[in-house]
């Protein structure tokens, strides 16, 4: 089965910063109106020197006047990231609360965290962080919850500072050899290698340059497909666009460069060719993309005859169709052709005209997110208003039964084998950290496995579902998660927290980090904007290119309402995101900056002129559209977060994040855009960039980063909203 939804979420901007994952304590917090102004003298910033550099995009002259910014190796650059990281450490520092907050949330990050597990051959395998590891282990045992389970793999052992994560990884169906990414200091580029399972030592296998790719073995456990691009220019490494990635086949033991070449297309250097082997072991299948967008092509290769061609199934991006699985030559995929919210349909490759594709399970009501084919059952899992539903069908789409979860949150997981006898899930909620289940097709029921011990009280708070309306009148869905007893006073601190692009659904997840923001007694509020996945393709096409503008009405409209039911005032209102979900605090400050008492944009596309321009940039126009079209531009232009900044407006206290390392979202964004605020704005109230070093966009964050940077974001409230912690 071909994890299509995770590679698409791999090239989009924002999955790393979708949540946080940290566990937090008990604070009181009080409010003093008297409270003055916590900085004692006004922030002086270090100087942004300008450039003359104006362009021209379809006849309108634009300046950007830090352009040299761009460069993140140039000694301008760096002397400038230092500059400011002593400026805004010294102004975190100068917050008695921060190490405080250090101490509470290294005390409570500290619990169990489990992956699902999975079988190939006789054994097991799953991740495991004992609470404080900088990153998760791989462990391998005779059974799904094995008490013997030995190490496989522990990526903390190859860097000091945890900054090696362990990216991705694929068993042999014999569950004898693991192939396995790297990543280094967040990059996207990994290197994969390859280890014996049974010794736990590596083969000298080397592969690199892969970026956005898992692998897929062959049946004999030969070797694996696998996908990635040209070694970049000498220093151009984390800058330099993505174009031409191609689908190579290694056999073990073999150098790289003996590799086989299985597809490429020099004529659409935008493809990107995901391959998996079929569970049957025939067929080799290719899923084709064009950056972000959610339509794709689907090409297969019959690996039984070694003169086979590569056959083109789907030719044309008409839609989304993810691989399921297979029966023969009837391939399953989950799509949402003439279906906006996802159905199931079945395509024999020996009859592929469409009049002879067949529906198995229709569009319902609800968002049919994913299906597995695993115990010769389909397994849906739907999204009815953002909460995981999942249902059961046979062969013939003929419902089964549903699979009661334990409670309103997500699920996620179910896969095997179609001739499995069980299947393991994650189930988690906002006051729920992640268990883990095991379900039975004999008996059709699940059995908790491993469920983490947090310490903090889930009754002591409640989650509710709002709807409200946005500009245009479209109802909006928000989960809101506070104490019990909450006052709706207009006092409340309130984070609001969104993303609304890509097709990302952002649903219930449990948060250590926000768990202190409720202890703090602060509001969490999570709005479905237009523009994610979670009412279908429609839901995310209303909130894309000439229509992005709804994304930033929907999230204003959410501030409003939280105001307006008297859960917060604008001076106690936090908005945060990251990477697209930067964009959109980015967006929403410079159009409505009275709104907002502190804005967080993580790792944002602040820059909408030259997004395009870096890395795999180029590959978001789907949902954003392109500077060089005219018509787009406009729209780009009028909400561009760095090109709306008006001198001498009083902007909100912001905190802008950041790292060096970031090759997906270059620094550059947050550079220009932090020299630019810095510049513009009136006012007292801080507006700051932190800049992390050896890290890249949040994937494989190392534990200790992470603490560290939530207990300055915290600080960086508390100190704003005037909070004070116990």
């Amino acid at each position: 089965m071909f994890k299509r939804q995770a590679l698409r979420r791999s090239l989009v901007a924002g999955t790393a910063m979708l949540l946080w994952t940290a566990p937090l304590p008990l604070f009181a917090q009080n409010f003093s109106k008297d409270m003055k102004a916590s900085a004692s003298s006004p922030i002086v910033y270090p100087p942004s020197k300008k450039v003359e550099q104006v362009d021209d995009y379809h006849g309108i002259k634009v300046a950007d006047p830090y352009r040299w910014l761009e460069d993140a190796d140039s000694p301008e650059t760096k002397a400038w990231v230092e500059a400011q990281n002593k400026v805004t450490f010294g102004f975190l520092e100068s917050i008695p609360e921060r190490a405080r907050l250090r101490e509470r949330l290294t005390q409570l990050w500290n619990y169990e965290k489990f992956g699902v597990p999975f079988r190939e051959g006789d054994r097991y395998f799953f991740t495991r962080n004992d609470g404080l590891q900088n990153q998760s282990v791989l462990y391998v045992g005779r059974t799904p919850d094995d008490p013997q389970a030995r190490v496989l793999l522990d990526p903390n052992t190859l860097s000091a500072d945890g900054t090696v994560a362990l990216t991705n990884y694929a068993v042999s169906d014999d569950g004898k050899l693991l192939a396995y990414g790297l990543a280094t200091a967040g990059s996207d580029w990994n290197e994969w290698r390859v280890r014996n399972v049974e010794t736990g030592e590596d083969l000298p296998d080397r592969l690199q340059w892969v970026k956005f790719s898992g692998a897929s073995w062959t049946k004999d456990g030969r070797g694996f497909f696998y996908s990635r691009y040209d070694e970049p220019k000498e220093g151009n490494l984390l800058q330099s666009t993505n174009y031409y990635q191609k689908l190579y086949y290694h056999r073990v033991g073999t150098p790289q460069s003996a590799d086989e070449l299985v597809y490429e297309r020099r004529d659409h250097k935008e493809w990107g060719f995901g391959g998996y082997v079929t569970d049957d072991g025939r067929y080799l299948g290719i899923v084709v993309t064009m950056g972000t967008s959610p339509k794709n092509l689907f090409f297969y290769k019959d690996l039984t005859n070694p003169e086979a061609k590569v056959v083109e199934l789907i030719p044309d991006f008409i839609a989304d169709f993810t691989p399921v699985g297979n029966d023969g030559t009837t391939f399953y995929f989950r799509t949402d052709w003439e279906a906006p919210r996802g159905r199931l349909i079945a395509i024999d490759a020996t009859r592929p005209e469409r009049a002879n594709w067949r529906e198995i399970i229709p569009q319902s009501r609800d968002t049919l997110e994913a299906v597995r084919w695993v115990g010769g059952r389909f397994i849906a899992l739907y999204l009815s208003d953002a909460k995981t539903q999942v249902r059961m069908f046979d062969r013939e789409g003929k419902f089964v039964q549903e699979i009661a979860l334990p409670g309103i949150g997500t699920a996620v997981g179910f896969g095997g084998k179609p001739e499995a006898t069980e299947t393991f899930y994650a189930f988690t909620s906002f006051t729920q950290p992640t268990s883990i289940y095991r379900y039975d097709f004999a008996t059709g029921k699940s059995t908790l496995l491993r469920q983490p011990k947090v310490a903090f009280d889930p009754g002591a708070y409640v989650t509710q579902q709002v709807f409200y309306k946005s500009k245009d009148g479209t109802r909006i869905p928000m989960f809101i998660v506070h104490r019990k007893g909450l006052k709706q006073d207009g006092k409340n601190p309130t984070l609001l927290y969104g993303y609304g692009g890509f097709n990302i659904s952002l649903t219930p997840s449990f948060s250590p980090a926000r768990i202190a923001w409720l202890e703090m007694g602060g509001v969490l509020a999570i709005p479905n904007l237009r523009g994610g996945g979670e009412y279908g393709e429609e839901w995310h096409q209303a909130g894309t290119k000439l229509k992005k503008q709804n994304v930033f009405d929907d999230f204003i409209a959410a501030a409003e309402w939280l105001i307006r039911e008297k859960y917060t005032q604008p001076a106690r209102l936090a908005i945060q995101g990251g990477s697209n979900g930067g964009l959109l605090v980015g967006a929403c400050m410079t159009q409505r900056p009275e709104l907002f008492g502190a804005a967080l944009p993580a790792v944002g596309v602040l820059d909408m002129l030259r997004f395009n321009k870096f890395t795999i940039g180029w590959a978001w126009e789907s949902d954003y559209g392109s500077p060089q079209n005219p018509e787009e531009f406009k729209a780009l232009y009028a909400y561009s977060p760095l090109h709306n900044l008006k001198p001498g407006t009083r902007y909100p206290a912001t905190l802008i994040t950041t790292a060096d390392h970031d090759d997906r979202v270059v620094p550059a964004h947050s550079f220009k855009f932090a020299a630019a605020l810095q510049a513009a704005h009136k006012g007292d109230a801080p507006v700051l960039i932190r800049i992390e070093t050896r890290a890249g966009h949040g994937a494989g964050k190392p534990t200790s980063k992470l603490i560290e940077e939530t207990a300055d974001v915290w600080a960086f409230l508390v100190r704003t909203f005037q909070m004070t912690v116990k």
